[in-house]
């Protein structure tokens, strides 16, 4: 996969993420090393891409609910007791 767009680096790995590699490798799960750490890279960049989401995600509900008003002192106890009454009723 060596091309224009491609380019070489040196990464230093535990010995154990090596041995790993290695097996993968020679089973035929992977091609090659590089294949695993592609594959590695496209997995970190989903979650960095959902961890950015879910970041957005938190960010509007906090504006939502400091856009929703002043808040209320709400006692624990009666707030789960309402709770779990919704919750008996269907609601």
């Amino acid at each position: 996969m060596n091309g224009p767009d491609t380019k070489s680096l040196t990464v230093s790995l535990p010995a154990e993420q090596v041995a790993q590699m290695d097996e993968a490798v020679r089973a035929g799960a992977y091609a090659s090393d590089s294949e695993i750490v592609r594959e590695a890279l496209r997995l970190w960049e989903q979650r960095e891409h959902l961890r950015k989401r879910e970041i957005a995600r938190l960010k509007r509900a906090y504006d939502e609910g400091m856009a929703s008003g002043e808040g209320r002192p709400v006692d624990a106890d009666t707030f789960l007791a309402e709770l779990k009454q919704q919750s008996a009723a269907g609601g």
